[in-house]
């Protein structure tokens, strides 16, 4: 049994929260976990189409599914280490495709809650307004039910994970305001019918830009992708498409409505979709936190999980990008609730420090600007392998590194097809075997 047992305030029950719920109980402590939404999810339970009153913006909504949204990893790679992710009736599965929609993610997550019965942890409905420190190293978590009025209710936790995602607040390109048109964030995209014969510019070169630039091109008349890492000379319409054309980056939009492309290119749009990403946003989170939010650096965090002037009592699971996420999860979910519970020392405050400030020589030294901070595209199982022996428990498996390699590899060689062709039934084979000592 762990050598202390803490009350903790879990904030988010996607899916970081809820294996965080998952990995402290495990470790003897009790959870509480506060949900905004009506159910389990995250960014993964889809809202259905409205329009929002700031289409730029955030709006009402957490999560950014659009309707036509299919995973972009392999789903064997996709599940916790412990609950395969595979059609399945104990997954509630009911899309057995290997790239399944959205809604079988959500599914799954379900049957994740269900299975380890954590939906008895979580209230949900609930906003967590602000956390602040108390004495003793202890926080207290203000929340308040939606729809309620005033202050909220106050209640003092030994420590607080955060676990609110990070695909919620819009990162915005800067389009004149004298530009005429209609501007929205991807975040606020859902289907393609409101674009019905309408000229549009899509902004980004991520999996989303893709996916609904190729989605709208669909009912608009005509799909402009403007991506900055295009080189400068250059408008190529994509293969397969009529419609839909790529650009390099926007170089200014005008008054009468034109938009002009540093290829030289110009047209003359109605709509611009941002699909520019999402910043880090903790707006219940005080400067007594220690952490500040600059250029997409959440800093400083040691290893991106703990503030050192505040460690272990406050932690975020889930920051880094470009990874297979629940697998990370899980193990930083570990390794949280192992050091609360005193079986893992973490270094000291100015060992920590150091450790950050190390990190971030090696970034600039590669070249990489702040905003990549989290950006894990070269170190993910690095990353997960060490955590994982913080743990003392087994690296993460070689048909799952490979894998995901593999659909890498796939996606530039297959864009448009490699949710559905592939040749990595090898890895599959191999993944299936290990999944049976968990079915």
């Amino acid at each position: 049994m762990p050598s202390v047992s803490l009350r903790l305030a879990v904030i988010g029950a996607g899916a970081a929260g809820l294996v965080a719920a998952r990995e402290l109980r495990r470790e003897g402590h009790a959870p509480v976990v506060f949900e905004r939404a009506a159910a389990v999810g995250g960014t993964w339970l889809y809202a259905p189409p409205a329009a929002p009153s700031d289409p730029l913006g955030a709006a009402a909504t957490h999560s950014s599914l659009y309707a036509s949204l299919r995973t972009n990893l392999p789903r064997e790679s996709m599940g916790f280490l412990d609950f395969p992710f595979v059609a399945a009736e104990a997954t509630g599965s009911a899309d057995p495709r290997r790239f399944p929609g959205h809604e079988e993610v959500l599914r799954y997550l379900e049957a994740f809650a269900r299975r380890f019965d954590l939906l008895r942890l979580v209230r949900f409905e609930t906003e967590v307004l602000g956390v602040r420190r108390e004495g003793r190293g202890r926080w207290a978590v203000t929340s308040r039910k939606l729809g309620d009025k005033g202050s909220g209710q106050e209640e003092v936790y030994d420590a607080v994970v955060v676990c609110n995602g990070h695909y919620t607040e819009p990162r915005i390109a800067v389009i004149p305001d004298a530009w005429p048109g209609k501007q929205m964030h991807s975040h606020n995209y859902r289907v393609p019918e409101p674009f019905l014969d309408q000229v549009v510019i899509v902004i980004g070169a991520s999996a989303s830009a893709f996916d609904i630039s190729r989605d709208i091109a669909s009912t608009a008349k005509q799909v402009h992708i403007a991506d900055r890492s295009t080189p400068l000379r250059r408008c190529v319409k994509q293969p397969g498409y009529n419609n839909l054309w790529l650009h390099s980056m926007i170089d200014r939009a005008q008054e009468d409505g034109r938009v002009v492309f540093r290829d030289g290119s110009s047209i003359k749009a109605d709509v611009i979709m941002h699909c520019t990403g999402y910043l880090y946003d903790f707006p219940f989170l005080g400067d007594d936190s220690t952490i500040t939010v600059d250029d997409n650096r959440v800093d400083p965090l040691y290893k991106h999980v703990f503030p050192p002037e505040v460690a272990p009592q406050l932690s975020f699971i889930g920051l880094p990008w470009k990874v297979i996420p629940f697998p990370l999860f899980e193990l930083q979910s570990k390794w949280v609730a192992k050091v609360l519970s005193g079986r893992i020392v973490l270094p000291s405050k100015e060992e920590m420090m150091e450790d950050v400030k190390a990190f971030y020589s090696k970034l600039e030294a590669r070249g990489w600007p702040k905003r990549y901070t989290h950006n894990f595209s070269n170190c993910q199982f690095e990353y997960d392998d060490w955590l994982a022996a913080q743990c003392s428990y087994p690296t993460i498996e070689e048909w799952r590194k490979q894998m995901y390699f593999f659909n890498g590899y796939n996606k530039a060689a297959r864009p448009e097809s490699y949710r559905d062709e592939w040749d990595d039934d090898d890895l599959v084979e191999d993944a299936n075997g290990d999944f049976k000592k968990y079915l």
